[in-house]
């Protein structure tokens, strides 16, 4: 009997085996949207198109970028109608969808699997020419003696600046007010009006802002200085030791996505990260090519979910 049932899954692997392939090989057979859940402008908008043509022009079919802001845009590649042919762009943001929303009509891990990291972006923080900070010591020694007075600007709830922020006051422990804005263009604005007085920007948006004397550059929350921005130190030379933050950006695909697909896509965008000529853009906007596998991000992604998600219950963050 033992036999007989080995024999038969034996036949059953084999027959299935071609049909993956196939799935894989036929794919993709019309155009692919990649679905961006933050306004344009954003550096998660910036990758995406910065990798569309290319990826179009591998797969022999147009692929289209779509922004889709907030919740409703994650929501959209989770809950509708999987054709294998819709992609997510998203950030380490996604990682606190589940901590920071009651009820959501999708789950962010389960609805989804890990297709590749694409790049890594440092984080500058920078500050309002009207806010009369000069360094990190001297912002730190402010928040303290108004505690609650003075605030961030924040491109929106969950997003890769916003968890930095949040992060960042706790380990200085200062007490700030988070502004939150409709994206990241409004809140740099909002920074350069003097709306509001500080906010950690994506370097590669960031630095032009400081190249221009738009903003004051404070500190920059990476593991080792930008080389555009050799003399500003980093947060763990300025003052809270230990500090840095790494926020990834990658593809998401639905959950239902067979791997043969998945797996595709993957190598597929390896390839494209890996031109020189793509290399060489990344880097002069100030972006970390950085690729992952499907396995390998999809596990960053679970270990990210269960380490904010104990941050942001901890600080007072989680939904209610």
């Amino acid at each position: 009997m033992l036999k007989l049932q080995a024999l038969v899954l034996s036949t059953l692997c084999s027959l299935l085996a071609p049909v993956a392939a196939a799935q894989g090989h036929a794919w993709p057979t019309q155009q692919i949207k990649i679905i961006v859940p933050l306004a344009a402008g954003s550096v998660t908008d910036i990758l995406s198109r910065a990798l569309s043509d290319r990826l179009g022009q591998a797969w022999g079919q147009t692929v289209i970028v779509e922004n889709r802001p907030g919740i409703a845009g994650t929501a959209s590649v989770a809950k509708g109608t999987n054709d294998n042919h819709t992609l997510l762009m998203t950030s380490n943001g996604h990682a606190v969808l589940g901590v920071m929303n009651k009820n959501l009509s999708f789950d962010p891990l389960a609805d989804f699997i890990g297709v590749s990291q694409v790049a890594s972006v440092p984080f500058v923080l920078i500050a309002s020419p009207s806010f009369e900070v000069k360094s990190l010591s001297e912002l730190i020694a402010a928040a303290k003696a108004q505690p609650g007075k003075l605030n961030f600007a924040s491109p929106g709830l969950g997003t890769s600046a916003h968890i930095l922020s949040e992060l960042f006051k706790n380990a200085a422990g200062i007490e700030v007010v988070m502004v939150p804005y409709k994206g990241a263009p409004d809140a740099h604005m909002s920074v350069l009006r003097g709306d509001a007085q500080m906010f950690f920007s994506a370097v590669n948006i960031g630095i032009e802002y400081i190249a221009a004397g738009k903003v004051r550059p404070i500190a920059i929350a990476s593991r080792v200085r930008h080389p555009q921005l050799a003399a500003l130190p980093t947060i763990a030379e300025a003052g809270v030791p230990g500090f840095t933050y790494d926020a990834w950006f990658g593809l998401l695909a639905p959950s239902s996505t067979p791997r043969p697909i998945v797996e595709r896509i993957g190598r597929d965008v390896a390839a494209v990260v890996g031109d020189a000529d793509v290399k060489a853009s990344f880097d002069k906007q100030g972006l970390v090519p950085a690729v992952a596998g499907p396995e390998q991000f999809d596990r960053t992604l679970r270990a990210d979910t269960e380490r904010y998600s104990k941050l942001f219950r901890e600080i007072g963050l989680g939904a209610k």
